[in-house]
């Protein structure tokens, strides 16, 4: 397999969204701010390569369903500003985000799949690789870069990690699939809304030239991929959303941080619980003041990890791929 070198830009431009944004300056919030010295948040989906689909023409359906997808997501298409005062805002301007071509023809999916750790060619597959994301004040918070494989292709998306968090990224890729798929009505809209006590009157105090990563970038670091079918993965999230939240007397099977982590993201099960999770919760707690041991083993399993997965299947599909994040923290 051939470097990361052998990658070639065919094509960069930027890409606006196909409506005027109508949303006010978003003021970044105390959890948003410290992101500010992290790195963008980088995650891709790769694809077997359609038999008959053109290049061409796959890279203009993208490019549109992109411009559709940024009205539902007005901040990523704009900037950040600094007022006189310190206070850093996302500015909805529709500025517009970046999206790239490019081929590695000589780099083959299984490339990148048969390695036990991600070989570095997969860094070259992302636009703003090591870039931090207090530099969206002048770059574009997002930016979106598909490349062309010997026998695949790969989306690389990159955004802003104090705009986006993994659940929202992901809310973000999706509705880009559903609009790539000819969805009219998206299954999720974002919310934008401020009205939270993390929106304070706090400053952050910026250095020269912007803060920098709080970390050696230096260091090694290992990755590993996980390749599962489509099935597999569909048998997974079924076992998973499926799984019922039975309560008994002493509620020795509910793991409470793992109900509110489902609870906050499962909307359906939002709409036909009535209640039920308070109801589980106030019993949960009842009984961990009783019985502490029993509470600390609980707490011991919500604190599993699970590891990401990259999934594969073809573009002809349209299929959604994506992580699968621990179940407290993102969406399933």
């Amino acid at each position: 397999m051939s470097s990361a070198t052998s990658l070639t830009v065919v094509s960069q431009c930027s890409v606006f969204p196909d409506k005027k944004s109508t949303l006010e300056d978003l003021k970044l919030s105390v959890c948003d701010l410290p992101m500010l010295s992290c790195h963008y948040i980088q995650k891709g989906v790769l694809f077997t390569r359609h038999p008959t689909l053109p290049i061409d023409s796959l890279i203009s359906h993208l490019k549109q369903s992109l411009s559709q997808t940024l009205s539902h997501f007005p901040p990523l298409a704009g900037r950040f500003s600094t007022d006189s005062n310190g206070y850093i805002y996302i500015t909805c301007n529709d500025a517009g985000v970046d999206f790239i071509h490019a081929t590695a023809n000589n780099i083959s999916t299984q490339d990148i799949l048969r390695p036990l750790h991600v070989p570095d060619c997969v860094r070259g597959f992302f636009a703003f690789e090591s870039t931090v994301s207090y530099q969206g004040h002048y770059k574009p918070i997002l930016a979106v870069q598909v490349t062309e494989l010997a026998d695949g292709v790969f989306v690389g998306c990159s955004v802003n990690h104090s705009v986006a968090d993994g659940t929202s990224f992901w809310n973000f890729f999706n509705t880009f699939s559903e609009v790539s798929r000819g969805i009219r009505k998206i299954s999720r809209q974002p919310d934008f809304s401020r009205n939270s006590i993390l929106i304070s009157e706090a400053v952050l105090k910026v250095p020269p030239g912007g803060p920098q990563v709080t970390f050696n970038e230096n260091e090694p670091i290992c990755e590993r991929i996980f390749s599962f079918s489509r099935e597999a993965i569909l048998k997974l999230k079924s076992k998973v959303n499926d799984k019922k939240w039975s309560q008994k007397s002493d509620n020795t099977n509910v793991d409470a941080v793992e109900l509110m982590g489902k609870q906050s993201n499962d909307t359906l099960l939002q709409i036909h619980s009535k209640g039920k999770l308070t109801a589980i919760l106030e019993s949960w707690f009842k009984n961990a003041v009783l019985k502490p041991q029993q509470m600390e083993s609980n707490l011991s399993m919500a604190g599993d990890i699970v590891v990401p997965i990259i999934v594969c299947s073809s573009v002809a599909c349209g299929d959604t791929c994506k992580e699968v994040e621990p179940l407290q923290n993102d969406h399933v």
